[in-house]
């Protein structure tokens, strides 16, 4: 995993994650002519000695056939009958091998839909116990990383384009930008994760050329 070591850890607690969830008032969003999707978004609360706190994030393989070398949180579509909990953590396991239980989900966020056809539900999972060693699965995950506390607290930039009316959220680090939707999946978590904030994220656009 790569990363870097943060200066000073906010310290969120999952106490005080599982109330501001419960907290939350989620905006869902109907399902329409969107494909249902979840996204995992794991709070690596209690790391081991040599690995950072924050969110796992990931860059799919450039061979995907959608959304080749993005980045992206662990996730896909719903199977017949699961729940978005239920779908994140299974896709979790399909693409890094890692497996948690239900007592891990602490909530979920708005719903997302996405300029490709999905309705992408983020679900917030605490890790106890540190990472240890993942099985990242090579046909859909090219990297691993951690997105830190100190990356998730950096400003946002917002750039407006002709073809939309919202703002296209960039989030800068591990080097890059990075782009709705994980852009704006990772920005309403870290208003409610680290300042007990509720900011919506269906007014975020995405870069056109994640719109295919």
């Amino acid at each position: 995993m790569t990363g870097v070591t943060l200066r000073e850890d906010p310290a969120v607690e999952r106490g005080v994650l599982a109330e501001r969830l419960a907290a939350f008032d989620r905006r869902p969003h109907p399902l329409e002519a969107h494909k249902a999707a979840a996204v995992a978004v794991v709070v690596i609360g209690d790391p081991h000695p040599g690995e950072e706190a924050g969110v796992i994030l990931t860059k799919r393989a450039p061979r995907m056939r959608a959304h080749p070398g993005q980045w992206a949180l662990p996730g896909g579509r719903l199977d017949v009958g699961e729940t978005a909990a239920d779908a994140a953590r299974r896709e979790l396991h399909e693409e890094l091998g890692l497996e948690l239980g239900p007592e891990s989900v602490l909530g979920l966020l708005d719903d997302y839909p996405t300029r490709s056809g999905y309705r992408m539900t983020p679900v917030v999972m605490w890790l106890d116990g540190g990472v240890g060693d993942l099985s990242p699965n090579p046909q859909e995950v090219a990297s691993v990383h951690v997105a830190t506390w100190e990356m998730l607290g950096v400003e946002p930039i917002f750039l407006t384009i002709p073809e939309s009316d919202r703002p296209v959220i960039q989030l800068p680090m591990l080097g890059t930008r990075i782009h709705a939707p994980t852009a704006a999946v990772l920005y309403q978590f870290r208003e409610l994760a680290l300042h007990g904030r509720t900011t919506r994220m269906d007014g975020l656009e995405q870069p056109t050329w994640a719109w295919r």
